[in-house]
């Protein structure tokens, strides 16, 4: 497995730490923060990204302003636990929008997903065909977020 930190000098997690909060810097401000050439900080981006230090470029909408104000964190245990199952989880997960993220844990559960949904009746919807007609699935437990107090995928560097 490669070691991206030994990789990466204090100006690329410069460049890291301003793009987290804002990837539409022009390359002219981020030269400015970080002390090189708008050409240097292109290069150095374009690094960055092929080596998958960083993953996506992405906007971060509000459930709410798309109407989907619900967003439920489910913890999901699996009937089995056997490498093609739990590879056909993550491969069903990964098919549906209304899980904006997935994780595979460990203790008492298999997955965590966090899904968003329209109302409670959507929600509904959504378990009844994803969960409870899914027989690898023994069980799932949700719980409702009454209100989101932070939402980043910023990694300290």
């Amino acid at each position: 497995m490669m070691r991206y930190s030994s990789l990466m000098d204090h100006i690329d997690r410069k460049l890291l730490h301003h793009v987290q909060r804002n990837n539409q810097l022009t390359s002219a401000a981020l030269s400015d923060l970080v002390g090189l050439s708008p050409t240097s900080v292109q290069r150095r981006l374009q690094r960055l990204r092929a080596d998958r230090v960083i993953t996506a470029d992405i906007a971060v909408v509000s459930p709410a302003a798309v109407g989907r104000p619900l967003t439920m964190l489910v913890a999901v245990e699996l009937a089995r636990e056997r490498s093609d199952i739990i590879d056909r989880f993550k491969r069903s997960v990964r098919a549906r929008p209304e899980v904006m993220s997935a994780y595979y844990v460990t203790g008492e559960t298999d997955f965590v997903l966090i899904v968003t949904a329209e109302d409670m009746a959507d929600y509904e919807g959504f378990t009844r065909d994803f969960l409870y007609n899914n027989p690898d699935i023994r069980g799932f437990k949700t719980t409702v977020v009454m209100d989101r107090i932070k939402a980043s995928f910023n990694v300290p560097v």
